[in-house]
């Protein structure tokens, strides 16, 4: 398949964050698009106020006649999340049609084009949207394959203005499913290996190991930028980019001096022998901190002066949800976040612990997966302890059926507070009206984000009475 001949696009399962992006990078450069999903959500709704035309229905006369045309100038795409008894996708296969995963359509797009590439456990979603903000800002040609949707650019894709073979390609490098095996990067990151998708992968030295594949791939007159402390863990004597660890204060490039100022962290950051002064993020976490070097890092390296990676930094608005302020007071703080992972949720923890400290903090949890719950109970319990207060909501299961013994309440006996409850989403609402919060937090990769506007107008409702 070459990209440069296909008129024709049709995706299986449109409405995902990665889909979407991919979805609309097609459209904007001159494909027709069409496209599936089960049911209509904001992102469907914004694809289709774009142009494309989109059906919820899985039947096979809904789809577009040029999908069963099987042309080397049709393109279907496909998530591996539609169900095994989708109609649609099924009868396209035994009708022979060239059928291509997402990551496989991401892969063909990088391989002729300048690729950076962010892998890693947690943490990928904001290094890469920093890394297109600041590359963008500084007037660089890019396209951003994000998997959130950007606050600068209320968006998860990030369209390249001139000619799409000239332009950067900015991509998200996801592990799950191995996916990003098929990424031919110039410029790759690594910023964490933490044991995670393991109904995957098994073994955590399994999913190590796909990081080293990830990085066997990467152009070997390019760059690898390995978070400190990973590198002797994924090393292979057949990766040849360069490789150049970051992070605090430790590593080839780090941040130097970081201070929590007005709710902002402020620091220096030391690229070889060069230092540069004064960034101010507004995204708060140490964490947040970390993705800025290697994004501060690959900027420089692709010609960006330290002008306009200081205003790109100080200018970067952060992801939804990934530490997303919802309500901003001096009274109260209302904050919503991916963190679904014990690594992510401590680091999510100790920032806010820094940033609001003698505050009381209050966190809505909703686990994700079975699988995931049982693997890391006692590491979810000991993050979550770094609370003063903390609610349970059942676990979401997405993928996954139950586990016998697998439930919230593994959780919450361990959980060292005080304060911890068993709570529901149903009542959740009614169970904190008229209480006297200061910090309160949302937490979660389920579906805990349907609560976060209900959530938002009871306090406003309660703040304005």
């Amino acid at each position: 398949m070459k990209i440069k001949n296909i008129h024709s696009a049709y995706f299986i399962g449109i409405g995902g964050i990665g889909m979407s992006a991919l979805a609309r990078w097609f459209h904007h450069n001159g494909v027709q698009v069409y496209g599936y999903d089960k049911t209509s959500t904001k992102l469907t709704i914004q694809l289709e106020s774009e142009g494309i035309s989109i059906h919820f229905e899985d039947e096979i006369e809904k789809m577009p006649d040029f999908v069963f045309k099987n042309s080397k100038e049709v393109l279907v795409v496909y998530t591996p999340a539609i169900p095994k008894d989708h109609k649609g996708f099924n009868y396209l296969k035994e009708k022979g049609i060239n059928l291509y995963k997402r990551s496989e359509v991401l892969g063909i797009l990088t391989e002729g084009m300048f690729t950076v590439a962010v892998a890693g456990t947690h943490g990928k979603t904001t290094t890469s949207s920093m890394i297109a903000h600041l590359l963008k800002s500084g007037k660089k040609d890019i396209a951003g394959f994000l998997g959130g949707i950007t606050t600068n650019y209320d968006t998860n894709m990030v369209m390249n203005q001139g000619d799409y073979k000239k332009a950067i390609i900015v991509v998200e490098a996801d592990e799950f499913d191995r996916s990003f095996l098929t990424l031919k990067p110039n410029i790759a990151v690594v910023t964490s290996t933490d044991a995670d998708h393991l109904d995957i992968y098994g073994k955590l030295e399994e999913l190590k190991k796909s990081f080293s594949l990830f990085l066997e791939n990467v152009n070997p007159n390019g760059q690898a930028y390995i978070k400190d402390g990973l590198w002797d863990d994924i090393a292979s004597k057949k990766i040849k980019a360069q490789p150049l660890s970051y992070g605090l204060n430790a590593g080839d490039v780090r941040a130097l001096n970081v201070q929590v100022k007005n709710a902002k962290f402020v620091f220096d950051v030391a690229l070889n022998d060069t230092i540069i002064k004064g960034f101010q993020l507004s995204v708060p976490g140490f964490h947040n901190v970390e993705n800025a070097v290697v994004a501060i890092a690959i900027a420089h390296q692709l010609g960006l002066n330290d002008k306009e990676i200081l205003e790109g930094i100080s200018t970067y608005a952060g992801v939804k949800r990934r530490f997303e302020y919802i309500i901003q007071r001096e009274d109260f703080v209302f904050i919503d976040d991916y963190a679904h992972h014990p690594s992510e949720i401590t680091a999510m923890l100790t920032s806010v612990r820094a940033l609001y400290p003698g505050k009381k903090v209050s966190v809505l949890f909703q686990p994700h997966l079975y699988s995931r719950t049982r693997d890391f109970a006692v590491e979810f319990s000991r993050s979550l302890s770094l609370a003063d207060e903390v609610m349970l909501l059942d676990i979401y299961p997405a993928r996954e059926l139950p586990i016998e013994g697998v439930n919230s309440d593994i959780l919450l006996e361990s959980i060292q507070v005080d304060e911890k409850y068993k709570v529901d989403k149903e009542t959740i609402i009614d169970y904190l009206s008229n209480r006297e919060l200061e910090v309160f937090i949302t937490m979660g990769a389920g579906n805990i984000d349907q609560l976060v506007e209900p959530l938002k107008n009871m306090f406003n409702k309660e703040h304005a009475a």
